[in-house]
């Protein structure tokens, strides 16, 4: 009887260790400023300068639409101040229930989910992109309010 006792606690304890929590909600609109370190020019990073010129530190304002979700699943599209172009994005939470990763048309991003209407983004984009331009930056992203 004892044997048994403990092999069925040590099935639930197993059971337990393996259930993962329900993926947060974070569908919605968020809003985000920051600043980029941008080698070359994009859409959202206009000018005239190429990767080879020096880089230079850009001011941002972007809003990330996350349209859908399944589960670990989101997706969505994305828009800057300065070019509205709604390119769509694919992001997908970690076991964690705390990180995303992700990519858009260019780049990738690295999420960490603060709070419920917070996360810190962080995105870089290789010079192999359809621009050229290589950019990096980490930046506090928060859920507007309805």
């Amino acid at each position: 009887m004892r044997t048994l006792f403990l092999i069925l606690a040590l099935v639930g304890i197993s059971l337990t260790a393996q259930a993962q929590p329900a993926p947060p909600d974070i569908r919605g609109t968020w809003t985000a400023k920051g600043k980029s370190l941008v080698y070359g020019n994009n859409p959202h990073h206009p000018g005239s300068q190429t990767a080879a010129s020096p880089p230079r530190v850009r001011d941002f304002e972007f809003t990330f639409v996350v349209e859908g979700q399944d589960g670990r699943l989101a997706w969505g599209h994305n828009f800057s101040k300065v070019a509205t172009t709604n390119e769509p994005f694919a992001w997908a939470i970690t076991a964690d229930g705390k990180t995303i990763i992700g990519t858009d048309t260019d780049g990738y991003y690295n999420i960490t989910i603060q709070s419920a209407d917070l996360i810190e983004m962080c995105y870089a984009q290789a010079g192999i992109s359809p621009s050229g331009s290589i950019v990096a930056t980490c930046y506090m992203a928060t859920r507007v309010k309805k």
